[in-house]
């Protein structure tokens, strides 16, 4: 495993870490399936025996249960580990909303604290902020302030898609940014990725296995579980998605690496990028991520070929 500097913070990471949304199954909905939580607490200890050290999860993933397998996985080493989670989907208060009110976010803050048994979060994040909210920048006063009590370390926002993260970049005010990157979605590349560094932000890209898709187990006629997020997919939608994913199915050697471990590479591969999150389930899962970290990078002659197939792609759709 290599380790990064995360952003502007003193904060050392495995470069590849932890995505804990699908670990809180699929009860509440808008996760990825079934799990086992045996198999789930196998995962996290595995990965954090294989030098993994950045775990990140919300509140709202599985209603908190997300956050209460990691300390149960975790506990006896958290001072050796990164932890961060979001706020800002309430859940508590009848039907769900999004709250970025300040009382919210503290309290939302303190129930996070309780599930993960600790006294501190390294990083908080703020849960896909509207953008009228990112342009503004007044949700980083309770934030500033939970930072001066020495409830959390640093703070970020995950966001949708690379503009939301130039707007809250511009502010001044996050040490993070969390944002969609992959083989498949490359626009934070032209710019946020570019000034993020300028800035020394730390980035954290999501969802490098594009929701799964890049790990090449799904076809365009996959039926999803209730619960599942892509089950909400419109069939054309997965039927693209999957034609696109067989274009880069050249990226997987025998022997070498998966089709997985190479969409890993690809995101490792941006020196602007300070830790990719891939979801894990199982232990088999961890294995194969972890190893991407091993990997030589993508030759240049691959990088432009799956630039021109998704530009391509992309062409043919629009």
């Amino acid at each position: 495993m290599r380790y990064r500097r995360l952003g502007k913070t003193d904060l050392q990471v495995s470069e590849l870490g932890f995505g804990a949304w699908a670990i809180g199954g699929n009860k509440h909905g808008h996760s990825y399936g079934p799990t086992d939580q045996g198999e789930s607490l196998r995962a996290i200890r595995r990965a954090f025996e294989l030098g993994c050290t950045f775990f990140d999860t919300a509140d709202i993933y599985g209603h908190g249960l997300s956050e209460k397998l990691l300390h149960q996985a975790l506990g006896s080493h958290r001072q050796d580990c990164v932890i961060a989670t979001k706020a800002g989907n309430d859940f508590y208060n009848g039907p769900f909303r999004k709250n970025f009110d300040p009382d919210y976010i503290r309290f939302a803050l303190e129930k996070s604290l309780q599930r993960l048994q600790t006294d501190y979060i390294d990083l908080y994040q703020l849960h896909n902020p509207p953008l009228m909210m990112l342009e503004r920048g007044e949700h980083y006063e309770i934030l500033d302030t939970l930072k001066a009590e020495g409830k959390i370390r640093y703070y970020g926002v995950s966001v949708h898609d690379a503009y939301e993260g130039m707007m809250a970049i511009d502010t001044g005010k996050p040490d993070v940014i969390q944002v969609v990157y992959n083989l498949i979605r490359h626009d934070a590349r032209e710019e946020l990725l570019p000034f993020a560094a300028e800035r020394d932000v730390g980035v954290i890209a999501r969802e490098p296995l594009a929701s799964g898709m890049l790990t090449g187990k799904y076809g365009p006629d996959t039926t999803f579980t209730e619960g599942d997020i892509r089950a909400e997919w419109p069939p054309e939608y997965l039927a693209f998605q999957a034609q696109l994913v067989d274009k880069l199915r050249f990226l997987a050697t025998d022997g070498q690496r998966t089709l997985a471990q190479a969409a890993l590479r690809f995101v490792l591969d941006e020196p602007a990028v300070s830790v990719v999150i891939p979801g894990a389930k199982t232990v088999a899962h961890v294995e194969e991520n972890v190893a991407a970290s091993a990997l030589d990078a993508l030759p240049e002659s691959e990088r432009a070929a799956v630039q021109d197939i998704v530009e391509g792609a992309m062409d043919e759709l629009f």
